[in-house]
């Protein structure tokens, strides 16, 4: 038995056997024609092209229709590229002056390209180089589907598949996804990846249990082997003893038994013992899962992350694709429901269209990103204001700033909302006036500034992910310092009732929309703290529910008190964990 650890991206647990795709198997050796054959190898590259777009568009329209517009851009992307004369030409050109055969052409043109994105990539460090090393595996795909058409032979596993299979691969393409389906597919596993990779986001779109970026590995596993894939933990068990088998049915039996429990929970009211309402909102990061949301009882939307409309995406999204995908939300939620829409969240390690942004800094996560970017590029931020306030007549719907860190950024926002609100009166375009607006508390400084900011928003909603990351200064996805980044720390807790104290004092709703509010651990402590809202993934909620369900104000304040005396992030754990434990004993694991 072997286990190995890897990037949780999507929840839940899967037992089965394996299905090893390679996605390396359309790769040809060298080879050239006679130069009376190129006229034939020309026409054979323009037909594989021309029947690549249009298997590109048929997945576009069946992948928009089935998990909405966003993921569809990323075929629609594919089929743009093949119907690219550029794209076309370029390799064209190799097989009229090096006699290539059309696929060496195609495998060496794009293969010399990804070799110079991957140079590129490697001078611009490890969170610019983001954009490239997704920009060079989406080479990758284009050549794997344009040769399947030219040596004229297809490798569709699944098509064969009669039982679910765990498919366990060094990476998977978005073509390799597109058609994954409960039926066929339990859950996955790559060697390669990321958690913003277009795998992982299809993966939680598909809610199919997936772990990646978990190292070699498939050289220890067989088609057909008994593979556990934890997307709880991130982990994968390769060919698991009887005892550890016992052990993950159980815990799959749990929390299978645990969804249908928290069904019975989804119309049911977030109220404590004591009769304290709590808001349970959902954070969503593609239009179509605004569904999701209601169907777990959602209260509305805490958090619908914008940045994910420019997934695949050549050039920036227009004022009306911002529109719809706004619109679509809003409708989705009900007029009576809240949706709070963040402006965009772009840089970092953020995959983005937007030009000039893979500049090389020296520490992209204090760069340019955020509000930052947005207020260096206005006609980018404008764009999306203008849609924001014209879609908000569909609903309740509220604007929040993302990386606010001192008070003069926040004005400009609020300054730039109102000259689009200007413009768009002048031009006589129906708009939402009197939108709320709010901003994210992820830095310290706005931490501390959260008295004066009180006074200029109509709300907050504290990311705590990146509040952690900054107060303690630990990126948790470098394994050198990941072990201090943990959200128990005393000095976050100061931190987080320091802002809850100031939006109490102004009157303001404060949220809580980073992992730290979908976990059931944190729950006592927040609510003991005063956050009477929480926003968490959609799948969380229904266990969030339960926890409030089973608590008193008056206990939640006695924890919230108790852990603020205590020194250590570890000492701050064990004490929820125990408490925790008492009050719901089987949401600890």
């Amino acid at each position: 038995m072997e286990i190995r650890y890897g990037i949780a991206v999507s929840p839940g647990i899967a037992i089965g056997p394996a299905l090893v795709l390679d996605t390396e198997g359309v790769r040809i050796p060298y080879r050239t024609v006679p130069p009376e054959q190129i006229p034939a190898e020309i026409n054979r590259l323009r037909q594989a092209l021309r029947e690549a777009a249009a298997e590109a568009e048929e997945t576009h329209k069946r992948i928009s229709a089935r998990l909405g517009q966003a993921l569809g851009n990323i075929f629609g992307a594919h089929a743009s590229a093949f119907a690219d004369d550029s794209f076309r030409n370029e390799i064209e050109k190799l097989i009229r002056t090096q006699n290539f055969s059309a696929e060496y052409a195609v495998s060496r043109g794009i293969r010399e390209y990804v070799k110079k994105l991957e140079e590129a990539g490697a001078k611009l460090g490890e969170h610019a180089g983001v954009e490239v090393r997704r920009r060079a595996a989406e080479m990758i795909d284009l050549e794997k589907q344009v040769l399947v058409l030219l040596l004229g032979h297809r490798d569709e596993p699944l098509l064969a598949v009669g039982s679910p299979v765990i498919v366990v691969a060094n990476d998977l393409m978005p073509s390799d996804t597109a058609d994954f389906t409960p039926r066929t597919v339990s859950a996955f596993a790559t060697e390669s990846g990321g958690p913003t990779s277009h795998t992982a986001i299809l993966a939680g779109a598909l809610e199919i249990p997936a772990v990646v970026g978990v190292g070699r590995f498939l050289t220890d596993v067989s088609g057909g082997d008994i593979v556990i894939v934890d997307g709880e933990r991130g982990l994968v068990v390769i060919d698991p003893d009887d005892r550890t088998v016992a052990e993950y049915e159980e815990r799959r039996a749990v929390l299978l038994t645990r969804v249908d429990r928290y069904d019975a929970l989804r119309d049911k009211p977030a109220v404590t013992l004591d009769a304290v309402a709590i808001r349970l909102l959902g954070n969503i990061e593609l239009a179509q899962e605004a569904a999701h949301c209601a169907e777990r009882g959602a209260d509305g939307v805490g958090l619908y992350r914008t940045e994910f409309l420019y997934l695949n995406k050549t050039a920036d999204p227009t004022e009306a694709e911002h529109y719809e995908a706004y619109k679509s939300v809003l409708q989705t939620i009900g007029p009576d429901r809240p949706v709070v829409i963040r402006t965009l969240d772009l840089g970092a390690d953020k995959f983005s269209s937007v030009s000039g942004l893979l500049s090389n800094e020296k520490n992209p996560f204090l760069g340019l990103r955020s509000v930052r970017l947005c207020l260096r590029k206005l006609d980018l931020f404008k764009t999306q204001l203008r849609a924001l306030l014209r879609a908000g007549r569909y609903g309740d719907a509220r604007i929040m700033f993302p990386m606010i860190s001192t008070v003069e950024e926040l004005r400009q926002c609020k300054t730039l909302l109102n000259e689009v609100r200007e413009d768009l009166e002048d031009a006589g375009i129906p708009f939402k006036s009197d939108i709320p607006v709010g901003t994210m508390i992820e830095v310290p400084s706005a931490a501390l500034l959260a008295d004066v900011l009180a006074k200029e928003a109509d709300f907050f909603s504290i990311g705590t992910n990146d509040l952690v990351q900054y107060t303690l200064a630990a990126d948790r996805n470098n394994e050198n310092v990941a072990h201090l980044y943990n959200p128990a720390d005393p000095a976050v807790l100061r931190l987080i009732r320091m802002v809850v104290e100031a939006g109490a004092r102004e009157g303001i709703d404060v949220n809580v929309c980073g992992e730290m509010s979908g976990e059931p651990l944190y729950v006592p402590l927040l609510v003991g703290l005063g956050l009477r809202q929480l926003s968490a993934t959609p799948r969380k909620i229904p266990e969030i529910k339960r926890v409030i369900r089973q608590l008193k104000v008056e206990e939640a304040e006695r924890v919230a008190q108790h852990a603020l005396r205590l020194e250590t992030a570890r000492q701050v754990s064990n004490y929820l964990r125990d408490q925790l434990r008492r009050i719901l004993p089987e949401t600890v694991d």
